[in-house]
């Protein structure tokens, strides 16, 4: 029977893909990780299958993209490394699961390509919301003080309301 694993959080997956030359990765070090495996291991089962993983699915990034990533960290879990790590496109990470084979290697990946999705979505999302407003805006104009009020009147309404304080001092009956 195989072995059980509880399921990754794509919280945590997501928390942990980065923007490289313009593309969502993730590092060699958290894949391991996330598989269960040391990152030399997973280093290893690459290079051993390297035709599975052209320069769009996977690269070494450069020691000044390292120092950008590292940057963007108060706290490091770099550890010492000796090499440049290792980046995986979605791509990669898809063929990774032909490579490491345990039951551990598919849940994470599955998980994995959720949390890629749900990027996606959040990201589509955002753009679509972003384009209609801009959109409203432009419709508008400054012109029209009483659309301009109305749009101001809702976003007001959007916000949470603010919490209600208690009154300190003294109250009267009548104050209620």
């Amino acid at each position: 029977m195989p072995e059980s694993h509880p399921p990754v959080p794509v919280e945590s997956i997501t928390s942990r893909i980065f923007l490289v030359r313009g593309l969502r990765v993730m590092l060699d070090s958290d894949l391991a990780e996330l598989y269960g495996v040391t990152t030399s291991a997973l280093n290893q089962a690459v290079r051993r299958n390297i035709d599975r993983f052209p320069s769009d699915f996977m690269f070494q990034i450069t020691d000044s993209e390292l120092s950008n990533l590292k940057s963007q960290f108060v706290t490091s879990s770099w550890g010492g490394r000796r090499k440049l790590p290792l980046v995986f496109t979605e791509q990669g990470v898809s063929m990774l699961s032909g490579v490491l084979h345990s039951d551990r290697a598919i849940q994470v990946n599955i998980a994995i390509m959720r949390a890629f999705v749900q990027l996606r979505e959040m990201l589509s999302t955002h753009k679509e919301l972003a384009h209609k407003l801009e959109e409203l805006e432009r419709k508008v104009g400054i012109h029209d003080q009483t659309i301009v009020q109305l749009i101001e009147a809702i976003r007001q309404l959007m916000e949470p309301p603010a919490e209600k304080r208690k009154q300190i001092g003294f109250t009267t009956d009548k104050e209620g």
